[in-house]
């Protein structure tokens, strides 16, 4: 039985929240490995959000975001995508270069320091995923666009559209020398795969 994001009552969500906080936890470590220096990061929310609300997260439609994209692959298949407003990039940048980029965020060192954020992220999340669940996941190469937020959404969201009107938000935010960043990462899973994946985690009372 498919089991729709909009119908997940508090303890499923908590899961997922839970999930989200270790991914995080793995994240932060990652990033501190590269970065030779401490970075805490953490996951304040996870909610469902209708995908027309999304843009109002980042700012509104014509606001510039960066957006990294992925699919899902193995027992369960979706699609995810962490997204960041402008100056939430280029700090970011900042903090991963110790410099800012003089190309801005089109330039290919900011783009390749941001993907590779996205690629962390997303695996990480995947691995506390796999961990919880004992489901085989696998992330497809990340891809980077940098748009109004509508322009962005308008063209990703088309695909899912087909699968959910909503996604499950997991608020992110990045710490490192008291200046924190705030992303926001989505996670949108195929019906039947959000099925399997709260039979696995123990969490589905949705039959």
């Amino acid at each position: 039985m498919a089991i729709k994001l909009e119908n997940l009552n508090l303890t499923e969500l908590d899961a997922l929240k839970e999930v989200g906080n270790i991914g995080a936890g793995n994240a932060a470590t990652a990033l501190s490995q590269i970065l030779g220096k401490r970075v805490d990061m953490t996951v304040p929310s996870a909610r469902v959000l209708s995908l027309d609300k999304v843009p109002e997260i980042l700012g509104g439609t014509e606001n510039l975001v960066v957006g990294v994209y992925l699919r899902m692959f193995g027992d369960i298949q979706g699609n995810m995508m962490f997204l960041l407003p402008t100056k939430s990039a280029e700090r970011l940048v900042e903090m991963l270069l110790g410099m800012s980029d003089e190309s801005g965020i089109n330039g290919e060192i900011s783009q390749s320091a941001i993907m590779e954020v996205g690629n962390i992220l997303a695996s990480s999340y995947l691995n506390a995923l796999s961990q919880f669940s004992t489901l085989t996941i696998v992330p497809s190469t990340p891809a980077l666009a940098y748009d109004m937020a509508g322009a962005i959404l308008s063209t990703i969201l088309i695909e899912l559209s087909e699968v959910s009107d909503y996604a499950l938000l997991i608020e992110t935010e990045f710490k490192e020398d008291g200046e924190s960043i705030d992303g926001s990462f989505f996670m949108l899973p195929d019906l039947d795969s959000l099925h399997i994946l709260l039979k696995s985690i123990g969490v589905s009372e949705n039959g």
